[in-house]
């Protein structure tokens, strides 16, 4: 009966093939893996006279691959990286695990990134991963755990958790607030503006004031809207509630109380990916901080 050939190839053969393969020289392989030239050689042809096969044609200025080691070559490459993945993971005697999240940059600046100290003290375990998008993400070919999403939590594909509203209202530096005594002012001021056309629209409907023409630039960031504002003595509708440290510092201020609601923020993940113990804890800290903090503000 044939012997699987994971049960006799050796490892330390396997190794050395791939590391001369990546550098093509013998030498430069032994100084990486510690051994000498003639250890490396030794291995490779112990590898090829187990396997069969010749793996590489040996060339009077150093190496190339043949046929059969080009085909082994890559799969080797993506085992070994594969094996490496796995054993950062473990560190002083425990596993982490790594949690992938697609975050909208305002959100991720204004709620979340305040917010990870507490984490990491509570799930040391846990290394989070954030990438910010503009609210364009495909969870599936980016591979992601979860997505935090701004909108109106329609996505089909994914299962949905609402996190809380966001309601948008005018922000503006301390100096452009002052010279504005009714939202009929706002004419006199670069009004910016998101990719979501209708927003000011609806908030002149919630001010009670006949809307008018807009022609601001076009931000596909409210972080990035806000922060122009800021820098340009511009006027911005965007979430208050995203931008609290500029408002405590006087950064910003909000002078109209009306408000207009457009959408909330989601947490979302696929529906085809079954939750893991993971996934599980970061939805159950995120939606226990938020219970947090409206307890906080309501008191």
């Amino acid at each position: 009966m044939a012997i699987p050939m994971r049960n006799w190839l050796p490892f330390n053969a396997l190794r050395a093939f791939e590391s001369s393969a990546r550098h093509l020289n013998f030498t430069r392989a032994g100084q990486e893996l510690n051994v000498t030239q003639a250890a490396v050689s030794q291995q490779v042809r112990m590898l090829e006279e187990r396997l069969g096969i010749v793996l590489f044609k040996r060339l009077p200025r150093g190496l190339d691959l043949t046929e059969e080691g080009r085909a082994l070559f890559p799969v080797l490459t993506s085992a070994f990286d594969s094996i490496e993945s796995v054993l950062q993971k473990f560190e002083d005697g425990h596993f982490h695990e790594v949690l992938t999240i697609a975050v909208v940059g305002t959100f991720a600046v204004g709620w979340l990134i305040p917010r990870l100290a507490s984490f990491r003290k509570a799930y040391p375990f846990i290394d989070l991963r954030l990438l910010t998008n503009n609210n364009v993400v495909n969870l599936s070919a980016e591979g992601m755990d979860f997505a935090i999403r701004f909108g109106e939590g329609l996505w089909p594909s994914t299962h949905n958790v609402k996190l809380f509203t966001a309601p948008l209202t005018v922000l503006c530096p301390l100096d452009v607030a002052e010279s504005l005594n009714s939202p009929e002012d706002l004419k006199n001021h670069m009004l910016m503006r998101s990719y979501r056309q209708d927003e000011w629209e609806h908030w002149f409907q919630a001010a009670q004031v006949i809307p008018w023409r807009i022609n601001g630039p076009i931000f596909d960031s409210s972080r990035l809207m806000v922060e122009s504002a800021i820098q340009c003595g511009g006027v911005a509708l965007a979430p208050a509630s995203m931008f609290t440290r500029e408002l405590r510092e006087k950064k910003l201020v909000r002078p109209f109380d009306a408000e207009v609601d457009m959408g909330a923020y989601w947490l979302t993940c696929l529906k085809s990916r079954t939750m893991t113990s993971t996934m599980k804890i970061f939805e159950q800290w995120i939606l226990q901080e938020i219970a947090n903090s409206a307890q906080e503000h309501s008191a």
